[in-house]
């Protein structure tokens, strides 16, 4: 009995760990390209990622109903601060792009509004995780960030924000 419950705990902590970093996993990884999307932003305007090469983009998939992305937040916000409108040796600049995971635009409002998220470009995706640009990119889980190149290719995927700072600071003019 004692060896069945070794077996299934080695076999339920393997299922844990495929679950995690395997199903959980974002669909690209670093260097490779990033697939262009249209959506409409939260203010009405269309939108295209392309639009925006030639810039760094932080890409960032959040929830307002998400306690870990409301606690990631500020350090969103630190960075657009400290980056958004200065110029890099390699990119006319930096944005930020947030693509709301959510069931309800009003609290998606509240929360950008509560937690200053004052960039231009909000996307919000009211089918959760059955939207097409969240399967595009294989989020299944948030938050999900990507860190884009001038060129469209991913610099990195949920790096954490004292390596972006770096990265980023070292392409400053």
């Amino acid at each position: 009995m004692k060896k069945l419950l070794n077996i299934v705990s080695v076999l339920l902590i393997l299922g844990l760990l495929f679950y995690k970093f395997i199903y959980q996993a974002p669909k690209f990884s670093d260097g490779e390209d990033i697939p262009n999307f249209e959506a409409q932003l939260l203010n009405g305007n269309q939108f295209q990622l392309s639009d925006l090469k030639g810039s760094y983009v932080l890409l960032d998939f959040w929830g307002s109903w998400c306690g870990p992305c409301r606690q990631d937040n500020p350090n969103i916000v630190k960075l657009h601060q400290e980056f958004n409108g200065k110029s890099f040796d390699d990119a006319k600049g930096f944005e930020v792009v947030s693509v709301a995971i959510e069931t309800n635009e009003k609290m998606c409002k509240r929360a950008i509004l509560q937690d200053n998220l004052y960039w231009d470009h909000h996307i919000v995706l009211l089918d959760r995780f059955k939207s097409d640009i969240a399967k595009e990119f294989g989020v299944r889980e948030i938050p999900t960030k990507y860190l884009l190149a001038p060129d469209g290719n991913i610099l990195s995927v949920n790096e954490s924000y004292d390596k972006m700072r770096e990265r980023l600071q070292s392409k400053l003019n």
